[in-house]
Order: C-alpha cells, then structure tokens, then sequence
C-alpha cells in the first residue's frame, strides 16, 4: 500500500512538472474569478476572460471540445455579464434573485435534453472518449454561467454539481492542476452559495 501511494504522488509530481503555463494561466484565474464571483466584485468578468482563453487552448489540446466549446461561450457571457453588473448597480435593482417554481422545471428540462443533445454531437462528430460525461458537463455548466450573469442564486447550485464531476473527469484525462483547481472552486461555490443566498434573504425581508 505504501509503495502504490509513492508510485501515484511520483505520478502527480511528474504530471504537475508537465503542466503548461497556459494550464497553470487558466487554472489560477479560474479561482480568484470564482472567488471575485462569491463576493460579488465585477471584477471577476475580466479575470473570467483571462482564465477562459487559456482553458479553450488546453481543453482543445486535450480533445475535450464540448469544454472547449463551452469556453467561447463563457468569453461571450463574461462580456455580457460585466455589462449586466454594472447596469445592475447603476439602476439600484436587487442584487440577487431566485428562481420560480416553473423556471426551476424550465431549467432541469433544458439541462437534460442539452446533455443528451452535446453528448449525441460528441460522439458522432470528434474523436472523445468521454461524449455523455462532457455534454452534461458541458450542459451544466452552460446554463450555470447564464444565471450568474443574471445574478441568479441557484447558479451556485448547479456550479456545485458540475465541479463535483468535472474533478473525476480531469483526473481521468491527466489534466491534475485542474483537477485540483476544480475542488478548490468547489468550495468556493459552496462559499458562493451561502454569501449570495444571505443576500437574497436580506433583499426580501
């Protein structure tokens, strides 16, 4: 047992020594963004863009094209989410919202048949082997970023859910300060999640 615990930190080490800098780019902007991002800063727009067009080079790289896809999208949510912000702020409105019963159900259905959709195009049109894996992933994390422009509390929910599958899945294609990078962000959805949800309640009171 000690000998095979060696064997995978030596592993690591030698996985994290092959990191490139674009890797290491993408993965440090992505935490301060999501961390800008629980604390409310529209700060973390800019950074977003950063980390987003480091990530579609390595996700290209690394045949995980439904993610790198979904990294051209981000670019695009990120520019309208700095704008949404800051006409937000300037017209006083309220700073979080929830979602409604029926945009609950709208959500869940959109989310299904996406993944279905992305993961069905994954496989027939690239060479992945992960097709059904990265289109929910993808699909998830699609409909996450929207509601974070919109300032949408149970964004955090779904940013949640995806990181939990997003880590198993980066680990299993040797993308391991991603991987980490990912259970950092986690937490920090979580921390997200509580900060903006303490918001929420405040506003209705």
């Amino acid at each position: 047992m000690q000998v095979l615990a060696i064997s995978i930190g030596q592993h690591i080490a030698e996985e994290f020594e092959q990191t490139t800098w674009l890797e290491w780019v993408g993965a440090l902007t992505g935490v301060y963004c999501v961390y800008l991002a629980a604390k409310q800063s529209i700060w973390n727009w800019p950074v977003a863009i950063i980390s987003v067009v480091a990530y579609t080079i390595v996700f290209y790289k690394n045949m995980l094209y439904g993610d790198a896809g979904l990294q051209i999208y981000f670019l695009g949510t990120s520019l309208y989410g700095w704008y949404f912000w800051i006409k937000k702020k300037e017209s006083n409105e309220k700073p979080v919202t929830s979602l409604s019963a029926k945009e609950y159900m709208l959500v869940i259905i959109t989310i299904i048949v996406l993944s279905l959709l992305l993961g069905l195009f994954l496989k027939k049109f690239t060479p992945t082997n992960v097709p059904y894996i990265d289109g929910l992933c993808t699909a998830v994390s699609f409909i996450a970023q929207l509601l974070m422009t919109r300032k949408v509390l149970q964004n955090w929910a779904l940013w949640i859910i995806v990181n939990i599958c997003y880590v198993p899945l980066y680990i299993y294609k040797n993308l391991y300060v991603t991987a980490i990078l990912y259970m950092i962000l986690l937490v920090l959805a979580w921390i997200g999640h509580v900060d903006w949800r303490r918001e929420y309640k405040k506003s209705i009171a």
